[in-house]
């Protein structure tokens, strides 16, 4: 004798399966939409940066993060081609994703058993600033790379690369090459010269260590290699 299914059981079966991808689609389609509106306009706050805020205002009520938006060519080049020599040298030549960068930080982190190397572009790291936290996870890479391909889709190089200079993180509540330089040399960012751009194109990885801790010998070494490879750093 045969028994019949309850229809109310594979109802939510199915719905198990069509709400989660219902969801995710809705936030692509958020990303997206967003990304689309920052062709030609220029973001405020991004989500590292309220993320950080918050943190900073568990000490301080008061705390905001430094951020001023300065057009593209209003920041030296001295400043763009340190970025590029030191953190993304193929930025002008990939589609978003450096896959030879990505396997090696793979295999350190099966290595260490754990994720600490993220192997990113500069779009990987502007898609991460933009939208995402600051944690390490697969999970989260991989809605890193969605968005990096939505942003390659849907930017020119040069607009990436602009809006990445204004929103990037260079101390403790430092964003932006403006707001860097007003910090560390107390000029504005289209004056800054090739070795103070190298230091803080060195600072990046970890700038709120390298904020508290401006004259480390790593920092030092670095940033003379990076003033050695800044010439041949190709700008979008």
């Amino acid at each position: 004798m045969t028994t019949k299914k309850s229809p109310g059981r594979w109802a939510w079966v199915k719905w198990i399966f069509i709400v989660p991808i219902v969801l995710f689609l809705a936030v692509q389609a958020y990303f997206f939409v967003q990304i689309w509106w920052w062709v030609d306009h220029n973001p405020t706050m991004t989500a590292f940066m309220r993320q950080q805020q918050a943190v900073m205002r568990e000490k301080d009520p008061n705390a905001t993060v430094r951020q001023q938006w300065v057009p593209y060519e209003r920041i030296s080049r001295n400043l763009k081609r340190a970025i590029i020599a030191s953190e993304d040298a193929n930025f002008s030549e990939h589609d978003g994703v450096d896959w030879d960068a990505l396997e090696k930080a793979f295999e350190r982190n099966d290595k260490r058993g754990k994720v600490t190397h993220g192997g990113s572009t500069i779009t990987q790291q502007l898609a991460k600033n933009l939208f995402l936290s600051g944690s390490r996870s697969y999970l989260r890479k991989g809605q890193e790379l969605i968005i990096t391909y939505m942003l390659e889709a849907l930017m020119d190089k040069q607009r990436i690369f602009e809006i990445y200079l204004n929103v990037v993180e260079f101390g403790r509540g430092i964003y932006g090459a403006e707001a860097a330089a007003r910090y560390y040399y107390r000029i504005p960012a289209a004056k800054l010269g090739a070795a103070q751009a190298a230091k803080l194109a060195v600072m990046l990885p970890n700038p709120r260590y390298y904020d508290a801790h401006r004259n480390t010998k790593y920092l030092n070494r670095r940033t003379a290699i990076i003033l050695k490879r800044m010439g041949s750093a190709e700008l979008p």
